[in-house]
């Protein structure tokens, strides 16, 4: 058994975490996952973009490694100006944008909204406003039902990636059925329209700096779970 399982969307939002953990490629219901092992203490998965992707990884997860803990983590947009870039962000209640339904977490702060694309400026003040939410990501709602579903504990985790009013390029047309982002075909379509350029360097430099600050929290977290489940152990024998 494993402690924790991490649902994440992308492999560039964990790169940092998961350097040194062991990689293993096995099967759900037909399809392949790529796993990274931390021992006996947590396991990783990429599930990809979205509320079905997330949902298939996180089934995958639990059937494969029978964990403890499932936690949702990646990149989230700022809804509230407050909120800048690299920040962590971990809500006390998750709503899904689909029907409304929530989430309740024993901790945290502030709401967190689950939403079927990739929302404007525009959108996301309006999204902020409906929903009284601070932030705003594609896939911790799908996890957190998956999570319930075999009444296991569940925890979010997310670093801010952009600011409530950075414009996102538009890429929903680059996501596959399987929530898989088609790069390659980004990149051709972005070397095509060089007004685009600066925004897409801006967004790269903002992830990176998403990237180390969700790496440090979940490591510490990871850190502060097995140092004090290790110490309990020692005191009670």
């Amino acid at each position: 058994m494993i402690k924790v399982a991490i649902v994440a969307a992308l492999e560039r939002e964990v790169r940092a975490l998961v350097r040194h953990w062991q990689v293993a490629g096995r099967e759900y219901e037909g399809k392949p996952f790529r796993f990274f092992e931390d021992g006996a203490r947590a396991v990783l998965v990429c599930g990809g973009i979205g509320a079905q992707a997330a949902r298939r990884a996180t089934e995958a997860v639990i059937a494969l490694y029978q964990p403890e803990v499932v936690q949702s983590v990646g990149f989230a947009g700022a809804l509230d100006p407050s909120l800048s870039v690299g920040e962590i962000f971990s809500p006390a209640r998750i709503i899904d944008g689909r029907d409304g339904s929530r989430v309740m977490l024993e901790n945290g702060s502030g709401t967190l909204l689950s939403f079927h694309c990739i929302a404007g400026t525009e959108q996301k003040s309006k999204l902020a406003a409906a929903h009284n939410a601070q932030a705003i990501d594609m896939e911790a709602a799908a996890v957190a039902q998956s999570a319930a579903s075999h009444g296991l504990r569940f925890e979010v985790t997310k670093a801010i990636s952009d600011e409530s009013d950075f414009e996102m390029p538009s890429m929903d047309r680059f996501i596959g059925h399987d929530g898989h982002f088609h790069a390659g075909r980004f990149v051709a379509f972005a070397a095509l329209r060089p007004w685009l350029w600066a925004k897409i360097i801006r967004l790269g430099r903002k992830s990176a700096k998403a990237e180390q600050s969700l790496c440090r929290e979940l490591q510490r977290q990871l850190c502060t779970e097995f140092d004090s489940t290790e110490l309990n152990a020692n005191l009670r024998v």
